[in-house]
């Protein structure tokens, strides 16, 4: 699971607990204007398929954490539980999503809705 934070023109990703240890990372900084979209979305975590794994841990069912390699895009993953996933959608970045869980999907999606569209004046998904 992840916590996140608006700082700065940034919106920062801090990995929690263990799963800092099983993601390989602690902390991802993304600009605000980088970031293209985000959605509710617990039926990709579902899927039995992540991408090739690059570094981290996956365990079907139970734990998807660490960066993938999927339809040509480096993803983030940080996902226990489907039901509490969220995309972020990236352009100009390392990644080309970040799919993680969070406590409160909603939430998550409206801390970062309104920094994309006075950021980048685009609407997004959700």
């Amino acid at each position: 699971m992840v916590d996140l934070e608006v700082k700065e023109g940034n919106l920062v990703i801090h990995v929690r607990g263990a799963d800092k240890f099983w993601a390989l990372k602690s902390t991802l900084e993304i600009p605000l204007q980088h970031i293209a979209g985000v959605r509710a979305d617990p039926k990709i975590a579902r899927g039995w398929w992540h991408g090739i794994k690059m570094i981290g841990t996956d365990m079907p069912g139970v734990l998807h954490a660490g960066t993938f390699y999927q339809h040509g895009h480096r993803i983030f993953w940080d996902v226990h539980d489907p039901e509490k996933t969220i995309v972020i959608e990236l352009r100009h970045e390392r990644y080309g999503e970040l799919i993680v869980e969070v406590a409160d999907v909603g939430a998550a999606v409206q801390l970062i809705q309104p920094y994309m569209q006075a950021t980048t004046g685009q609407g997004t998904t959700g």
